[in-house]
């Protein structure tokens, strides 16, 4: 692209060719565009604003640049024209500022298309919004159509309706107060607000850094707590955290221990482990040990019939998280599904072994497809009579409003 003064439009671009590719997630996209472009706080939030817009509502953008322009468009012009109709249909940025920014991000050959398909939405904008209703749903709320049609069939039209106007929403951000290190906290003054869990509060206002540096406060939605409290940890006991970065269940775990006792807090990536680490130093955790191991291989002798309670928060397909990740719904493909729930079942035989007589497992993820929940949870069953099931819940954002999860509880006989 020609180089010239900075432009938040261009940073949004340049994010999206990137993201295309599909080897970067738009979050860390949006930090290094930020960065790279030495934006203010102001802009980094444009930035992310626009891109976020694009991913979210993706499908519809589209249907309305091929309304105006029907014939083929480079890759780069349409991302271009992508950003333009993101700021004039769903962000409603003021009008000429729109045109006028974008219009100068693109290739100087492109920016008589850009301008008149920019102008020409103007014109239309109003008869593009009467005629959404006739849209395809798939296309009006931007999912993929192999993903609604998967959740139709689970969950019902007015459900799967809830559900994608849910992800096409910005994500609220929530803090879990740390016992471990939090004092008296005034609530009001840094803009938080009680939820229906006395230990969560939601962020009205900026997040409270200072407070989250020092580990008196975790961003943490409330949906992870069901998998720590069914896991119920008492003091004194030996816990496993087995896919444990970046830490912030087994923080919330320790903090339950009221740090006594012990949590060894394994992942199979050691890349990760320093964040984990991190982490939970931050949040004045003593009571961790931190190993590398991959559950899809067996679990070390001596770790065998060690554990009181092993939490199994196994990789899934997120889809109950794609408010706050968006990238999931076009990168999920349908066949990973079966994928996924091979290497769930091949963790969870291999944690198995690590569990005392009347130990606990639970089994967690933040999706919501029952394939992987239930469907997991059921085949673990049926192989290990050792197991029984104490309960299993699944939390689904257009029931519980919140980020969807699934946790299930099995003791060993």
């Amino acid at each position: 692209m020609p180089k010239q003064d900075k432009n938040v439009r261009r940073a949004a671009v340049s994010a999206l060719r990137a993201w295309s590719k599909g080897h970067e997630y738009a979050e860390s996209l949006i930090e290094k565009h930020a960065v790279k472009n030495e934006l203010s706080s102001q802009d980094r939030a444009l930035l992310q604003a626009i891109i976020m817009a694009v991913l979210r509502h993706r499908n519809l953008i589209d249907l309305w640049i091929g309304k105006i322009r029907s014939g083929k468009l480079d890759h780069e012009t349409r991302d271009v024209l992508r950003v333009g109709l993101a700021q004039l249909m769903i962000l409603r940025i003021p009008d000429h500022a729109a045109v006028y920014e974008t219009v100068n991000c693109g290739r100087t050959p492109a920016r008589g298309l850009i301008n008149a398909v920019l102008r020409k939405t103007l014109l239309l904008r109003k008869r593009f919004l009467e005629d959404l209703e006739n849209d395809p749903l798939p296309i009006q709320y931007s999912h993929p159509e192999w993903l609604w049609k998967r959740w139709r069939k689970q969950f019902g039209l007015n459900n799967t309706v809830k559900l994608a106007e849910w992800n096409n929403q910005p994500a609220d951000n929530f803090v879990r107060v740390n016992p471990l290190k939090a004092g008296r906290l005034d609530l009001e003054a840094l803009g938080l607000e009680e939820t229906n869990d006395s230990r969560f509060y939601k962020v009205t206002e900026t997040l409270p850094m200072e407070l989250i540096k020092n580990g008196e406060l975790y961003v943490q939605d409330l949906a992870t707590a069901h998998a720590v409290d069914m896991l119920a940890a008492q003091s004194g006991e030996t816990i496993l955290d087995a896919c444990a970065a970046p830490g912030g269940k087994a923080g919330f775990i320790a903090s339950q221990m009221e740090n006594d006792g012990t949590i060894v807090c394994t992942d199979s990536n050691e890349k990760r482990l320093p964040r984990l680490s991190g982490n939970l130093h931050r949040l004045g955790v003593s009571i961790a040990e931190v190993k590398a191991h991959d559950w899809t291989r067996p679990a070390p002798a001596a770790w065998h019939g060690t554990f009181d309670a092993i939490l199994a928060d196994v990789p899934c397909s997120n889809t109950g998280v794609i408010r706050r990740r968006v990238d999931v719904k076009w990168r999920l493909k349908h066949d990973q599904f079966a994928q996924l729930e091979d290497l769930q079942l091949r963790i969870i035989e291999n944690l198995i072994p690590c569990l005392k007589p009347g130990g606990r497992l639970v089994y967690s993820t933040c999706s919501i497809d029952p394939e992987e929940n239930e469907g997991v949870v059921s085949k673990i069953l049926g192989k290990h009579h050792q197991l029984s099931l104490r309960e299993q819940k699944a939390i689904t954002p257009f029931e519980h409003n919140t980020d969807g999860a699934f946790a299930a509880v099995m003791v060993k006989a």
